[in-house]
């Protein structure tokens, strides 16, 4: 007579030899990292960690500004004073921020800050020998930065704007910012929200544009969705003027009585009639 196996022991049995495996594959895994030491058993904690970690965005809508005051409150957007609150807490935190300009959206973090610099690589996957910018919020604070060789006259007439000038750094700026060139851009953009922004941080911002490397540039946020999940605040500011998506105009003022356009950018033809009819200074050829 053939014995019979309830199904109920059967099912005890399959989960025992189950469970049985699975400790074993822990027991063994465990094993792996004490062989291999205190230093990696740290590495593999500080993988779980990074592991674990889930930066939340947070995507918040600016107020479009009006003429007669304070715009009230409506549904899904945020006051513009919470909004900058919450910018400068995430930069100061080294992270790195989404943020409109008056050209284009561009990505942000602290220029001294050389951790939220590589953060900034990695998320546009920028080769890193290409330059970023930096943004700062007032004239004045371009000589911090910089070493200035043309009339303070003449960054008046083109900042704030949608003009990037280059100048020779000075020795103040963080020396893992751009390390294999003694230049720098620095950019006032032509943007409330950006001017205050970088007068709250009381440091320079590094600016790129807010998209993967050698993509197109971005006028509204949801085009460049797929960076979301890598920053700490996305500030959404709407449509960015005239879609024209050139970016700035680049030019390299770092040579006396000289300039070189860089990038012809969205405002080339005026930045060229300032600097060479109001001032005087004629095109470097050698470059």
């Amino acid at each position: 007579m053939k014995a019979t196996t309830c199904p109920s022991a059967v099912k005890r049995h399959i989960r025992g030899r189950s469970a049985g495996r699975m400790r074993s594959v822990c027991n063994a895994a465990v094993e792996l990292i004490k062989s291999r030491g205190a230093h990696s058993s740290a590495a593999a904690r500080r993988l779980g960690a990074d592991m674990c970690k889930e930066l939340r965005t947070k995507v918040l809508r600016l107020l479009p500004p009006t003429p007669s005051g304070p715009t009230a409150h409506r549904e899904g957007q945020t006051d513009g004073a919470e909004i900058l609150s919450c910018t400068v807490k995430a930069l100061k935190e080294g992270h790195v921020v989404a943020v409109p300009t008056d050209t284009i959206y561009g990505l942000a973090c602290l220029a001294q800050n050389s951790e939220a610099i590589r953060k900034t690589y990695d998320i546009k996957g920028r080769n890193g020998q290409k330059p970023l910018a930096i943004c700062v919020g007032e004239i004045q604070d371009i000589y911090k930065y910089c070493k200035v060789k043309v009339e303070k006259e003449l960054l008046g007439d083109l900042l704030p704007g949608p003009v990037t000038l280059v100048f020779e750094r000075s020795e103040i700026l963080n020396t893992d910012f751009n390390p294999f060139t003694s230049l720098v851009g620095v950019r006032i953009p032509d943007h409330g929200f950006m001017r205050r922004l970088c007068q709250m941080c009381g440091e320079p911002l590094a600016l790129t544009s807010a998209n993967i490397s050698s993509h197109t540039s971005t006028v509204e946020v949801h085009e460049f969705q797929e960076l979301w999940p890598k920053l700490a605040v996305v500030v959404d500011g709407g449509p960015i003027g005239d879609q024209s998506r050139l970016g700035s105009t680049v030019v390299d003022l770092s040579v006396h009585g000289k300039y070189h356009i860089i990038r012809p950018g969205c405002a080339l033809s005026s930045t060229v009639d300032v600097l060479e009819r109001k001032y005087g200074l004629s095109e470097d050829s050698e470059k």
